[in-house]
């Protein structure tokens, strides 16, 4: 088991960067695939990005190739999202999560733990 903590986020403008963290109160990340997910205001949680146990592979929603980039530091437990050129469509919270065994790191379905969010706020 592991226990999710996310941090970082804030109001940045447009074109503007932010790091988030992710870092596992209790448990080991380096047992485990990472994701990002996002939920703005009134919409469904989506697919950020997502980074396999031994880094060897990453994934990103459309949205976000080439501004957003999922790397992991298991000597510190933590997972981190860079992400520059913001949008005010970047707008949400973002949700860190632990995927044990699935195969589809892309899918919500495959998270076993998650934090509890940090928002994040583009202002155009």
């Amino acid at each position: 088991q592991v226990q999710l903590v996310e941090s970082g986020g804030g109001l940045v403008q447009a074109g503007g960067s932010l790091r988030l963290s992710c870092a596992a109160s209790s448990g080991t990340v380096s047992r485990y695939a990472m994701g990002w997910f996002r939920q703005a205001s009134g919409k469904e949680r989506e697919f950020v990005a997502a980074i396999r146990r031994t880094a060897s592979f990453t994934s990103y929603t459309d949205a976000g190739k080439g501004r957003f980039t999922i790397s992991r530091d298991n000597a510190k437990n933590t997972v981190y999202l860079q992400m520059n050129s913001l949008k005010p469509e970047d707008t949400a919270v973002y949700y860190c999560a632990a995927a044990a065994y699935g195969s589809d790191i892309t899918l919500q379905s495959s998270y076993d733990y998650w934090g509890q969010g940090t928002q994040v706020t583009v202002s155009s």
